[in-house]
């Protein structure tokens, strides 16, 4: 062990650490515990095991095709998200012009304001505008929640480029493009994945903005698992919210693997 990480206070900081995690990994558990139980009712502890509520889940069209959906979206609002932030952070960055600040304040504005009142305005701009398409609405208001946590994170990794390697490409001969794709891009690769990984799973878990733009007819899933919760609570509830979980994980998972 590292001399710096050992005696009591390596053991304590330790302790709290476990102890953040249970405290943060207890109601994942809670839920997938219960998913599994044999009983009609939500229990716990869970009564026997079953995975007869997966293979309900499974057989839920309602669920299915909100799954889907949910799923086009978080792709296409982190296509989004990376199309416009990962420029949008350059000019914040390089930029040098009157009023970047108040810019830069107004493209990080979603993150502040509340969701829930961001969704409502989005559709009164819907309503206006006289766009009824709800897929379309719904992918717009996703780029909107979602596309300033790339800007944020592509800032603090732009911010940590080594500018004289980009001054070396250019004057070796690269343009402009050649340079950003071989020699900037691979420095704020890390900061580009972490921001289309928090824009994938904002997008892909949001229910304030789908709750305002989604219709009868496209309905993600967040909205369906809010509708079993009111309607039905058996464990087939904590079934769907396993699978998200699960997926997310692997998201997660794949991200670390190839970044």
């Amino acid at each position: 062990m590292d001399e710096r990480f050992s005696g009591p206070g390596a053991w304590a900081l330790y302790a709290i650490t476990a102890a953040m995690m249970i405290f943060i990994l207890a109601p994942l558990l809670l839920v997938m515990a219960v998913s599994v139980s044999d009983s009609y009712f939500v229990t716990f502890p869970p009564q026997g095991f079953t995975l007869k509520w997966y293979a309900k889940v499974l057989e839920d069209r309602d669920f299915i095709d909100g799954m889907k959906l949910s799923i086009m979206l978080a792709f296409g609002a982190t296509a989004g998200s990376l199309l416009l932030g990962v420029p949008a952070a350059f000019a914040l960055v390089r930029g040098n012009f009157f009023g970047v600040a108040a810019i830069k304040g107004f493209l990080l504005s979603p993150l502040i304001f509340p969701t829930l009142v961001t969704g409502l305005a989005l559709l009164q701009v819907f309503s206006r505008l006289g766009s009824e398409d709800a897929r379309l609405n719904l992918l717009v208001g996703h780029i909107v929640v979602t596309a300033p946590y790339v800007i944020r994170t592509v800032i603090t990794g732009l911010q940590l480029v080594d500018e004289n390697l980009e001054d070396a490409a250019r004057t070796l001969g690269a343009n402009r493009l050649v340079t950003f794709w071989r020699v900037t891009l691979p420095q704020i690769a890390p900061s580009v994945a972490a921001g289309g990984l928090c824009a994938f799973m904002v997008s892909f878990d949001n229910y304030p903005i789908s709750m305002w733009l989604a219709n009868s007819e496209h309905t993600p899933v967040p909205l369906v698992l809010m509708r079993q919760l009111v309607n039905v609570f058996d464990p087939s509830v904590p079934a769907m919210s396993t699978i998200i979980i699960l997926l997310a994980l692997l998201g997660v998972l794949v991200l670390e693997r190839l970044v």
